[in-house]
């Protein structure tokens, strides 16, 4: 048995034992009275009693212990041209100057506090201020659409709001504040102040009595202390869509939250103190929450905030020349980052140009990195490429290669094995185990482990029924995928991404796989899309690299002819269309249900998260092409 497995076992058999020990690398005010509380499960809570300070854990014990000269926070803007480096010292006075600016707005321990912010510094001051004071931070991704802002002030009831005036994306301003005043409109629940940071590029208009300038709030406060917690109090609640059309508040707390990414740097990432690591995410989404600013300022990283984008800001080599510039040794971010990359510089011209003597290892997540994508990564760069899979319930891996345990052979399509705290098995309908290889519903035995989801805000039935109704013991990941004889997870697609073609259950992830091993096809999606006489038949959606010569009819006939070859006549693969491009949300996810909606005719909701909403009319005309929606 070797190390991992050794460790993996440990944590399973004896969940107290594992995290009471990990729990020992953060500051605790008060220790805990018991590390797993089962005293209403299937409702589980990790180190009850407990008292701390998230922020404190973050910041002032790395100044104490002499870190204080260290940069914590690296802000690189390359759509407005500045950067910015704070120490821990100079982040410290900023977040605890900031939380007695909103101290003095009424906001306390328990407050809750919407941050509706662009990719800067002062949206991470925001948050740390927030844990800083006890308060429980919403983010909610800066440009989100006005009523989707309003249901999340009306859910969570924020005394402040916190934003900007504008953000930027390539080649346009985006001006926040009208967004947000009609968002206060909608809603009935109304904040006390909205603290608004002024960017020159668009100045905003202030309500008088309520809004507040945030530089003149941080002029007239003084620095705030860390306020005591209970390491169950919530930290944050971060919205993710719901099947009702309903936001659900996924609560974070603040002991099991602060134990776990701590860990996860060490073992998962493998990274030491006082490295740069840097995720290429946004602080709207949960892998900004986990390793933009709270896993690497826990574990006394340098954390890099970047305000651009893969390409276009200004090329293909925007990420090489962060990682050369910022000697960044870890860079965690989406596949359909890299797929972009490459479609612009398929041979990876742009990487040659810059020097990535520092930089260590690729860890992707958020979509299913396929394998093309994977090899093509590992060829060009030369370091491990390690794809790893959790959602935004859980706020860390479910599935990772543990470099910082015990590296493991990769498998292309695998994001390796469960990490230590997952017991992941893989259940038929009626929640039996199912053998190796056999494809089923992903699902971990209670309990989860620490810097999980707790519960939803104000919503424990809701909670029950989303997560822990369909398979009793179990949480219900919503993906589908198999274990295979050496315990590693493939995830395939969601659990509504199954398609049933005439009584054969295949996974649309398999078959994008052969579609994206196509040396013209830059990136894919496959959706399943009704049938009267098969219930279900594939689609396939091709985006073509740049300078791909082969004609599209051409393309579509190859890769036709390869899933049937690879998949079988089985799977019915007979029609692709080549699209321009695909439509995602601002993380990078594939809107597979949205797709398919429109393939079968069906009235659909523009997703509030989508990149850019006009995709959707493109992907609408080639369906029609094709002939999609069939008339009845």
């Amino acid at each position: 048995m070797g190390r991992f497995d050794e460790i993996h076992a440990r944590s399973i058999a004896d969940p107290s034992g594992f995290w009471g020990e990990a729990a020992e690398d953060i500051f605790w005010r008060k220790r805990w009275d018991k590390v797993l509380d089962d005293s209403k499960a299937p409702i589980y809570r990790w180190f009850s009693g407990g008292v701390t300070n998230t922020c404190y854990n973050c910041l002032d014990r790395h100044v104490e212990d002499g870190r204080g000269e260290q940069p914590a926070l690296i802000y690189d803007s390359p759509v407005t041209d500045s950067k910015r480096i704070l120490t821990y010292d100079a982040l410290r006075l900023e977040v605890a100057t900031f939380a007695g600016a909103l101290a003095k707005l009424g906001v306390g321990k328990g407050d809750r506090v919407i941050l509706y912010m662009p990719m800067i510094a002062e949206a991470v001051v925001a948050m740390l201020a927030c844990a800083r004071l006890g308060a429980v931070h919403s983010v909610v991704f800066g440009g989100f659409a006005a009523n989707e802002l309003a249901t999340r002030i009306e859910d969570c009831t924020p005394k402040v709001i916190v934003s900007a005036s504008c953000g930027i994306e390539p080649g346009r301003v985006v001006a926040y504040k009208p967004l947000l005043d009609k968002a206060i409109d909608l809603a009935k629940h109304k904040p006390d102040h909205c603290v608004i940071l002024q960017r020159p590029m668009e100045e905003a208009s202030l309500v008088p009595g309520r809004d507040v300038d945030w530089q003149e709030a941080v002029a007239a406060a003084s620095p705030h202390g860390c306020v005591e917690v209970l390491a169950t109090d919530p930290l944050y609640i971060l919205y993710t869509s719901g099947t009702t059309g309903q936001p659900k508040g996924i609560v974070r707390d603040n002991g099991g939250h602060a134990v776990a990414l701590k860990w996860s740097m060490k073992n998962i990432y493998n990274v030491e103190p006082g490295e740069v690591y840097w995720a290429a995410s946004d602080v709207g989404w949960v892998v900004g929450h986990s390793y933009i600013v709270y896993a690497p300022l826990l574990h006394g990283c340098t954390t890099v905030v970047y305000e651009g984008k893969p390409v276009g800001t200004p090329d293909p080599g925007a990420f090489w020349r962060v990682i050369s510039e910022h000697k960044v040794g870890t860079l965690f971010t989406a596949p359909t980052a890299f797929r972009a990359i490459r479609q612009q510089d398929p041979e990876g011209e742009h990487i040659g140009k810059y020097d990535l003597s520092h930089y260590r290892a690729l860890f992707l997540a958020g979509e299913r990195c396929d394998p093309d994508t994977l090899a093509w990564a590992e060829e060009k760069l030369d370091v491990p490429v390690i794809d790893h899979w959790w959602q935004t319930e859980t706020g860390w891996s479910i599935a990772a290669n543990c470099m910082g345990i015990e590296p493991l052979p990769v498998k292309p399509g695998s994001p390796t094995r469960p990490v230590p705290g997952w017991d992941l098995q893989v259940l038929d309908a009626e929640g039996e185990r199912v053998e190796a290889g056999t494809i089923g519903a992903l699902a971990a035995k209670l309990p989860l482990p620490p810097g999980t989801l707790p519960g939803l805000w104000n919503a424990e039935q809701r909670f029950r029924d989303s997560y822990l109704e369909t398979f009793p013991g179990y949480y219900e990941t919503g993906d589908a995928g198999y274990i295979d004889e050496d315990g590693y997870v493939f995830v395939m697609a969601r659990t509504d991404d199954i398609i049933n073609v005439a009584g054969h259950r295949l996974s649309t992830g398999a078959m994008e796989e052969v579609l994206a091993a196509h040396s013209d096809v830059a990136e894919c999606a496959v959706i399943g899309v009704h049938d009267r006489l098969k219930g279900q038949l594939p689609v396939g959606f091709l985006v073509l690299k740049t300078g791909a010569e082969r004609s599209d009819d051409a393309v579509v006939s190859e890769v036709v002819t390869m899933v049937r070859q690879q998949i079988g006549p089985v799977a019915a693969f007979k029609q692709a269309t080549v699209v321009k491009r695909l439509p995602k949300t601002r993380s990078g996810k594939i809107l597979r249900a949205t797709m398919r909606k429109i393939a079968d005719g069906e009235d659909y909701k523009v997703p509030a998260t989508i990149d850019d909403p006009q995709i959707l009319d493109e992907i609408s005309d080639s369906l029609a092409h094709i002939g999609y929606p069939k008339s009845a």
